[in-house]
């Protein structure tokens, strides 16, 4: 079963405003290991195989207006294999670079930030087979990343020549100012599930009973206020959907619930309840 293709909807590109382009344009390639498709003096698009766009970078002059605002938490690249993750956790160590991890059951993951401070979640999925579920809901935590078996290989950092050309966008998770009009939204407007309620202060969200494509949190305080535009911080985000007909039939559910949609030539633009900007597409409109 594939998660980010055929039937599934899901995250693809996520666009970031950040402070100094050639600042973070170094962190994101000599550090995390994306390469640059497309650059100028303002934007730049960051790739892990050459073609398809995971990051774009955009040069504000703007500051972060509001330290709890709601917003990006973490965007996610997917590795293919745990040998990838093994070889970046020593790269990262390697450059001094201060780590989070977490082994969540249906994944392990590493966490940091970019000079910006926008978060970063770089991780590998367990195999689908050994997550566990419950009345429909699927068993995360987190618990600590076994770092003696993950690295227990010893592989190089020398080794590390860039992120992995099937590396992908895995998944978004933001900061929302609350969570019922959150899930209203993502889930009877964009076609989402919820997968995981956490607590009642995060939600987990997918297609295809990923273990998330897009999670929504209020660990910023409800009412956590919209990000000013053009804000240090998230821009918008991509959500690819399979066909037009999937695509026109979110619209429509949207437009329904009295939800903004405005369509541009090769995307509609949508805005969640917190204000975070989202660009539906399909693969054809991507392309």
């Amino acid at each position: 079963m594939t998660f980010h293709n055929n039937n599934a909807t899901y995250v693809e590109t996520v666009s970031l405003n950040i402070k100094d382009l050639n600042r973070s344009v170094e962190f994101y390639t000599n550090t995390i290991g994306l390469s640059v498709k497309e650059q100028d003096g303002t934007r730049a698009e960051l790739t892990a195989d050459g073609e398809n766009i995971l990051l774009i970078l955009n040069q504000v002059d703007k500051e972060r207006t509001h330290p709890r605002a709601a917003g990006l938490y973490h965007f996610a690249l997917l590795l293919p294999t745990r040998e990838d993750l093994a070889l970046i956790t020593m790269h990262l160590a390697a450059k001094r670079i201060p780590l989070g991890s977490a082994d969540h059951h249906v994944s392990e993951a590493l966490y940091l930030d970019d000079p910006d401070g926008n978060g970063i979640e770089i991780y590998i999925d367990r195999e689908p087979e050994h997550w566990i579920w419950n009345d429909g809901q699927v068993h995360m935590v987190t618990d600590p990343l076994n770092a003696e078996d993950l690295l227990k290989d010893r592989p190089d950092p020398a080794n590390f020549k860039g992120l992995p050309k099937d590396t992908i966008m895995g998944h978004i998770h933001l900061h929302v100012s609350e969570l019922q009009k959150t899930d209203e939204f993502y889930t009877e407007g964009l076609g989402f599930e919820v997968i995981l309620n956490f607590g009642g202060q995060a939600l987990f969200m997918a297609t295809e009973k990923y273990h998330h494509h897009i999670a929504a949190n209020v660990w910023n305080g409800l009412g956590a206020p919209a990000p000013e535009k053009g804000s240090i911080g998230l821009d918008y985000y991509t959500v690819i959907y399979p066909s037009d007909e999937a695509l026109n039939d979110a619209v429509s559910r949207l437009t329904a619930l009295g939800f903004t949609t405005e369509k541009e030539d090769s995307y509609t633009l949508t805005l969640d309840p917190s204000g975070n900007h989202i660009r539906m597409q399909t693969h054809k409109s991507h392309n």
